[in-house]
C-alpha cells in the first residue's frame, strides 16, 4: 500500500546489514564510523516504525469496514480511524520530503535586523519569539548561544540551537529576508513603517564531520557579556568572539559562565557555518550546469507580514497566504514550511 512512500523490504534489509556491521569488533574505533552507521540505522528504523504504524492503521480500518458490512454500528469509529490514517499518510509523505543530506540534524539559527535601527531590531525580536514558539509547539528544545540587545528595543543579533528530529530540514525552509509592514509603536506620528530582518539556518553537524580549520586563520577575542544572561553578565571577560580570517565569518557566544564553554560553542557555530558555506558552494556549481534553473538565493525576501492597513502573511515563493497574523506570530508556520518543501521537491 505504501510502496510509493517507503520500500519496507529494502528498509528491513538495510537495517539488517547495518546491524551486522555494527556488531563487528573494531567498528567503534574507526574514526567515527560506528557513530555514522548508528545514526543511519536510527534514521532507517524511524522510517520502518512509521510504515509499520501505517500498516496497523490500514488493518484497523479494514476491520471496521468488515464490521460495518456485517451490520455493526461503527460509523463514528470508522470515520475517526480514516481521519487518523489519512493524517499518518500525509505525515509520512511529508517526512520523505526531508531527505537532504543534513535534513535530519539539529539546527543553528541566527537572526539579524536589517537597516532601520529600532524598527528592524524590534522586528527581529518578534521573529525570535515566533521561531521559539514554533520550536516549543513541536516539542523541540532550544538554547540561546548569543543575544545582543538593541539600543532602545529588540535585538541586534541572536543565535540559538534547535534540537529535535529534522529541525534543520524544517527550518531551512525559512532562510531569507522577512518583511514587516505596520504602524510603528516608536513613531509618535503613527506612520506606517516597513522593516526587514534576516534568518540564517545552519546544520548542527556532528564532531566527527571533518571541517578543516587552521588555528592560524582564527582571531579569538574575549569581552564582557551584555544583555540577557543572569547575574554573571558584565562580571568577567567570559564572552568569546571568533573571527575566521579567510572568510570573514564571525561567531560569538556569551551565554555561558565559562569562557572555555563559550569558546567551544562559538567554535561549534563556526564549524557549522564553514560546513554550510562549503555545501552551498558545491550546490552553486551544480546549479551553474543547468541553464535557467533558479534557486531561492540566500538573503532574498521570502515573506511579508502585514499588520496595517490589512492583516495578512504572504509567502512570495509559494504564494501561500494566511489572514490570521496573530496565529502565525505565535509559531504556526507549518503551512508555509510544508508548501515550500513541496515546491522544492516539484522543482
Amino acid at each position: 500500500m505504501f510502496e510509493a512512500i517507503f520500500d519496507q523490504a529494502a528498509l528491513e534489509k538495510s537495517i539488517h546489514e547495518l546491524d551486522q556491521k555494527l556488531s563487528e569488533p573494531n567498528i567503534w574505533s574507526q574514526g567515527g564510523k560506528g557513530q555514522e552507521l548508528s545514526r543511519e540505522r536510527s534514521r532507517l528504523r524511524t522510517d520502518l516504525d512509521l510504515i509499520e504504524k501505517l500498516n496497523d492503521c490500514e488493518e484497523e480500518v479494514r476491520t471496521l469496514v468488515e464490521w460495518a458490512r456485517e451490520g455493526e454500528n461503527v460509523t463514528d469509529d470508522l470515520i475517526a480511524h480514516l481521519d487518523a490514517w489519512q493524517g499518518e499518510v500525509e505525515a509520512a509523505e511529508f517526512q520523505k520530503l526531508l531527505g537532504g543530506e543534513n535534513d535530519a540534524t539539529n539546527a543553528i539559527v541566527s537572526i539579524h535586523p536589517g537597516a532601520g535601527g529600532t524598527e528592524s531590531q524590534d522586528w527581529a525580536e518578534m521573529l525570535l519569539r515566533m521561531y521559539l514558539r514554533w520550536a516549543e509547539g513541536r516539542g523541540f528544545e532550544t538554547e540561546m548561544i548569543d543575544y545582543q540587545e538593541g539600543e532602545e528595543a529588540g535585538l541586534k543579533s541572536a543565535t540559538f540551537t534547535v534540537t529535535g528530529p529534522y529541525a534543520y530540514g524544517y527550518l531551512s525552509a525559512e532562510v531569507g529576508v522577512h518583511r514587516l509592514v505596520r504602524i510603528s509603536p516608536f513613531d509618535a506620528a503613527k506612520r506606517r513603517h516597513t522593516s526587514f530582518a534576516s534568518l540564517f539556518v545552519f546544520p548542527d553537524i556532528d564532531d566527527d564531520v571533518v571541517v578543516d580549520i587552521n588555528d592560524k586563520d582564527l582571531r579569538i577575542d574575549t569581552y564582557r557579556s551584555s544583555g540577557k544572561g543572569g547575574q554573571h553578565v558584565n562580571v568577567t571577560d567570559s564572552a568569546v568572539r571568533i573571527t575566521h580570517l579567510p572568510t570573514g565569518i564571525v561567531t560569538q557566544c556569551q551565554n555561558e559562565r565559562s569562557q572555555h564553554r563559550n569558546k567551544d560553542m562559538a567554535m561549534k557555530v563556526l564549524r557549522a557555518r564553514l560546513y554550510d558555506l562549503k555545501m552551498r558552494e558545491k550546490q552553486e556549481k551544480v546549479d551553474a550546469m543547468h541553464d535557467g534553473k533558479k534557486e531561492i538565493a540566500w538573503g532574498n525576501q521570502i515573506r511579508s507580514y502585514v499588520f496595517q492597513p490589512y492583516r495578512m502573511v504572504k509567502d512570495h515563493r509559494t504564494k501561500v497566504q494566511v489572514s490570521d497574523v496573530d496565529r502565525v506570530m505565535d509559531g504556526d508556520l507549518d503551512p508555509f514550511i510544508n508548501a515550500f518543501l513541496l515546491t522544492r521537491r516539484e522543482g
